[in-house]
């Protein structure tokens, strides 16, 4: 509830101060002044571990990434699903991307009732500040149209960072985006052959299990008829659709909605409470 003004060089939250830099490169800001804890890298820009580095020389204590990293030797963590891998000694950590952060829980749960054997994600995506509002040139020619107009086939990262999060499943798990036309508010669709037979009921109820235990305030279970609108302000990961789960055989398909702002910013905030 605090007033919100600024000057050329803060934001001004009553009577707190926080004071904006401008630089294009992390080489070029001192953070010594400021007595940086933890920094978050959320440009999009800076992936590799030798650019993430140059937070740390000019004063950071740590880096979080907001983004899958380039660099294997980077820790990429999920909070609530891998996040034990972390011993204190990392100084840069990779949170994943929010759409990682809605399907490693919902991968979890099922590799450890049924047995994943292939899983295929599609990551039903509202547009992104890499796309416009009309068509203009960018390297990949579907992403160049009209965000607003059109529904847009294209690739997803999450499904290579998953990989880094499940290692076993490396060979088993593929996936591809589909942005849409909203500004908020997303899916993932996804499509998995399991070893062991298993109904749709005992899906649901390990689901909603878990959404009450081991990923409480991560996963929120629900067999509501929710639309994208419904989710948009939530701080769960993963909003799992009891209502759309479907087995055929040893085929499962599962939807879980997330808010790929508000809830993906939430996991960076418990992060950098794990980690501070």
């Amino acid at each position: 509830n605090s007033d919100i003004t600024h000057d050329n060089d803060h934001i001004i939250l009553s009577d707190r101060k926080i004071t904006l830099l401008n630089e294009s490169h992390p080489g070029d800001i001192d953070w010594n002044p400021y007595r940086i804890d933890v920094l978050l890298e959320s440009t999009g820009r800076f992936r590799s571990k030798e650019d993430l580095a140059l937070h740390l020389k000019n004063g950071a204590g740590k880096v979080i990434l907001s983004v899958p990293s380039e660099d294997d030797s980077i820790k990429t963590v999920v909070i609530g699903v891998n996040d034990d891998i972390l011993d204190g000694s990392e100084r840069i950590i990779s949170n994943a991307s929010c759409t990682t952060n809605n399907a490693a829980p919902m991968i979890k749960i099922l590799d450890e009732l049924c047995s994943i054997e292939q899983a295929y994600i599609t990551t039903v995506h509202s547009y992104t500040t890499d796309q416009s509002l009309h068509d203009q040139p960018h390297r990949d020619l579907r992403r160049a149209r009209a965000a607003g107009q059109s529904i847009v086939p294209t690739t997803t990262g999450a499904a290579k960072a998953l990989t880094k999060i499940f290692p076993e499943l490396a060979h088993a798990i593929g996936g591809c985006g589909i942005r849409v036309p909203v500004a908020n508010g997303s899916l993932t669709d996804i499509t998995l052959n399991v070893k062991e037979e298993i109904s749709v009921e005992d899906i649901n109820k390990a689901f909603k299990t878990a959404s009450e235990t081991t990923f409480k305030g991560i996963l929120q279970y629900t067999e509501d008829p929710i639309v994208s609108i419904d989710i948009v302000g939530n701080k769960h990961s993963c909003i799992f659709d009891a209502e759309m789960t479907s087995v055929i055989g040893n085929m499962v398909k599962i939807i879980g909605w997330y808010d790929n702002e508000s809830g993906y910013s939430s996991r960076i905030i418990d992060l950098i409470r794990k980690i501070s």
